[in-house]
């Protein structure tokens, strides 16, 4: 089943979110480093796992993923298990152009975001909903994914949700943990209170790989990282792989089904998302 089918038919998805090399590495680094990308991505859809790829991830300029996908993966993976992301860091020409080939080269969903403000290139568009609202009127056969932030006040994310122009048939939402429940329960409940609990949304869940002080205040920079309880929890002897599945417990505990991990080892990547829903459900 598609990316979007499996959204719409009530089963539980989970995705991988995977970021391609880095435009400035050297020709031959920079092959390697697609050789365990297409490693990576045809593991994950053979086991049915979706894979999202980034565009300009913090802001720093990546190789033009759908080129490198196209040219590379071959006919043997699935296009329906791999959705793009697409920024508004380039020009519109770009991103209309990008978005008529992710249709023709059979990749049916496309997520759509703004990109950092702070960092990189200046975004072609003010809000990423016009970029999704420009990209409907080249290519309305795609399916859009949007950005929410259960961090954020939730009656105004559920606004967001539900202005016309929000243009997306699901979304994505800013990185979760069950060290910081209370924010996300409060916006799962205004989407449920206020008729929205269908759209789908997918959650996500960050890898962490250590309690290095220098990484998390990094990534501090990007998304909320709860650094003093999850230092705690690395010291009292959690591995990654437990304190990603105690977040994923948790968030389905509150009823969410869908989730993407994030920062998953490009090298491992299927071992490692296994052994996370491995201990998942040992925890049940």
């Amino acid at each position: 089943m598609s990316f979007i089918g499996s959204l719409r038919s009530g089963r539980s998805v989970i995705a991988a979110e995977l970021r391609p090399p880095r435009a400035e590495l050297g020709s031959a680094e920079g092959m390697d480093a697609w050789i365990d990308m297409y490693h990576g991505v045809r593991t994950l859809t053979r086991q049915d796992v979706a894979v999202f790829l980034t565009d300009s991830a913090i802001g720093t300029q990546e190789e033009n993923n759908l080129r490198h996908l196209v040219t590379n993966l071959g006919r043997d993976v699935p296009r329906d298990r791999v959705v793009p992301f697409l920024t508004s860091k380039h020009s519109l020409d770009f991103c209309l152009s990008y978005a008529e080939q992710a249709w023709q080269h059979g990749f049916p969903a496309l997520v759509v975001l703004g990109g950092d403000r702070t960092v990189g290139r200046l975004r072609c568009v003010e809000h990423a909903w016009e970029l999704r609202q420009a990209v409907k009127g080249r290519e309305p056969r795609l399916a859009l994914g949007g950005w929410m932030n259960p961090y954020g006040d939730a009656a105004r994310q559920v606004d967001y949700l539900r202005d016309e122009r929000f243009t997306a048939e699901f979304y994505l939402t800013q990185i979760v943990s069950h060290l910081d429940v209370a924010p996300v329960e409060r916006f799962i409940n205004e989407t449920r209170r206020r008729g929205l609990d269908d759209v789908p949304g997918v959650f996500g869940v960050f890898y962490y790989r250590s309690a290095n002080p220098r990484t998390l205040a990094l990534l501090s920079r990007f998304l909320p990282v709860p650094v003093e309880p999850l230092s705690a929890e690395f010291e009292a002897g959690a591995t990654p792989v437990d304190v990603c599945a105690r977040t994923l417990r948790v968030m389905m505990a509150l009823g969410v089904r869908h989730f993407y991990i994030s920062n998953l080892p490009l090298l491992g990547a299927a071992s490692t998302l296994n052994a996370i829903l491995d201990r998942v459900g040992a925890l049940a």
